[in-house]
């Protein structure tokens, strides 16, 4: 059997971090938490693993998961520089120079970002993508709704929908909801005269993410330095 793969969960407390804490403690014996960072680590989360505030702190790990703030990314994505180890990254919210800087860091080590590591979100990138080819002229418009914690607006899912859709010359059109405790929803709505299509993605857990960044945390290490898109490595 393959040794567990060594991970680091950068932005351990926040709900992805949780929720991958919690898949890897109770589901999945491929991986062995060796190091978890945020900000604050309280006593009842029963977070396994080296707790740390300092990431130059942590023991050696075989692939980071990120899921933190744009101010905390930096870090972290230095440290897998430094290390050379891969970089799995769901943190939202990036800047221009944060995401130039991903594919600066793609030429020494493999990473992926990716705003949704969804099975079902990957398969509504190509539908959206085959629609807006094929619907010239008609208006596009992306309606996301989060739960109200969710500090990113439009999210990240939603711009990375819409780049899929400007890829036929599409322009869309963006409105956000944050209400109670929605996971994830993304409406993709094309509308011509007389007629409109519907594409939805509705996420009732958020485990369908975690377990999408795991995979990619396990088909991620070991390939060779570069920015791999989250299809690659389904």
């Amino acid at each position: 059997m393959n040794a567990p793969v060594r991970l680091l969960i950068h932005g351990a407390t926040g709900r992805m971090g949780r929720a991958l804490l919690r898949l890897c403690r109770e589901e999945d014996l491929r991986f062995s938490v060796v190091a978890v960072v945020a900000r604050h680590v309280p006593q009842e989360e029963g977070v396994p693993g080296f707790a740390v505030v300092d990431v130059g702190d942590v023991p050696e790990f075989d692939v980071a998961v990120d899921f933190s703030l744009p101010d905390g990314f930096d870090t972290v994505l230095a440290l897998c520089l430094a290390r050379k180890v891969p970089l799995v990254s769901g943190t939202t919210g990036l800047s221009e120079g944060q995401r130039a800087a991903l594919d600066t860091a793609g030429e020494r080590i493999p990473l992926v970002w990716a705003s949704n590591y969804s099975l079902g979100v990957a398969a509504l990138h190509v539908l959206v993508a085959q629609a807006a080819g094929l619907l010239h002229g008609w208006d596009c418009d992306i309606v996301e709704s989060h739960h109200v914690h969710k500090k990113d607006a439009p999210s990240g899912t939603a711009l990375t929908l819409g780049a899929s859709a400007s890829l036929a010359g599409i322009s869309p059109h963006y409105a956000s909801i944050r209400a109670g405790d929605i996971v994830g929803e993304h409406l993709v709505q094309f509308t011509g005269m007389g007629e409109r299509i519907e594409l939805v993605h509705r996420a009732s857990s958020r485990d369908i993410f975690a377990r999408g960044a795991l995979h990619a945390a396990r088909r991620l290490y070991g390939r060779e330095p570069g920015r791999y898109r989250f299809e690659d490595l389904i």
